[in-house]
């Protein structure tokens, strides 16, 4: 059986802002067809930035990719306008400014794609979020963050993703709402064939869901592996799902423990 082919490739790359301050250092993934890969990280590792520089939106943000390369199926993206690699078969779900809070859920989803092709598509996105149905009338600005995300997804299903790219898909979230989305981009991947990249700071949510992970720290990627291999690591579950000699503690917890055990120990 032959491998999955390679779909995404992120060489060595650096991104700058205002010119002048460096963001990410060095970073390089890779992403194969069909796969679920996650960007774990604390905030201000870089992840963001990363998923920023491979949609294209890192532009908007008055920073480029300086160095290094990034190939979506051959091609090289790097630096091109947002459209540009949307049109490619890449979407991005940004973490802000997920929905147009003015416009009703209806409008938003055919906002995706203007023209006759967005009227199929949103069939589509209603069908894996049949929730957004029954609140097709109501302005997005009125929806629960749960509800939000669910757009917010829908609305770049409209756009027949090859590669799908989320942003912090749990932060605020209820756990059910977050077990629920779980559950839904799974049923995408299997039916519609879709390989996602997941950005997350919840460790947890981002390795039940992932096939395979990126660990970033201060704008490097410090370990990757699968998802079996990263939450069998004693460093991702000190630091990333909080667990210490059998209980479980925060970041800063972690950080204490280790400090004492390095200077007291």
């Amino acid at each position: 059986m032959d491998a999955p082919e390679t779909i995404l490739s992120v060489e060595k790359i650096e991104v700058t802002y205002h010119r002048v301050v460096t963001a990410v250092q060095g970073v390089s993934m890779t992403v194969k067809r069909g796969q679920i890969v996650a960007l774990l990280g604390n905030n201000g590792a870089g992840k963001t930035t990363t998923l920023r520089a491979i949609s294209g939106f890192v532009g908007m943000d008055d920073a480029q990719v300086s160095e290094g390369s990034i190939s979506y199926k051959g091609q090289r993206t790097e630096n091109r306008q947002p459209h540009e690699v949307t049109r490619l078969g890449v979407v991005l779900v940004p973490e802000r400014s997920k929905v147009f809070e003015n416009l009703t859920v209806a409008e938003n989803i055919l906002a995706a794609v203007p023209g006759k092709k967005s009227k199929s598509q949103a069939a589509v996105a209603y069908e894996y979020f049949p929730q957004l149905v029954r609140l097709r009338e109501r302005e997005a600005g009125y929806l629960s963050g749960g509800e939000r995300q669910m757009l917010a997804i829908a609305s770049a299903l409209v756009c027949a993703p090859e590669l799908l790219l989320v942003d912090e898909l749990s932060l605020g979230l209820a756990p059910r709402v977050v077990a629920d989305l779980i559950e839904r981009l799974q049923l995408i991947r299997g039916e519609l064939g879709l390989t996602i990249v997941l950005v997350e700071q919840n460790a947890t949510v981002a390795l039940e869901l992932a096939d395979y992970g990126y660990v970033m720290e201060n704008g490097r990627i410090v370990l990757d592996g699968t998802a079996d291999r990263l939450r069998s690591h004693d460093d991702i579950r000190e630091f990333y799902l909080g667990h210490v000699q059998g209980e479980r503690r925060n970041y800063r917890d972690v950080k204490q423990y280790r400090r004492s055990r390095r200077w007291y120990g």
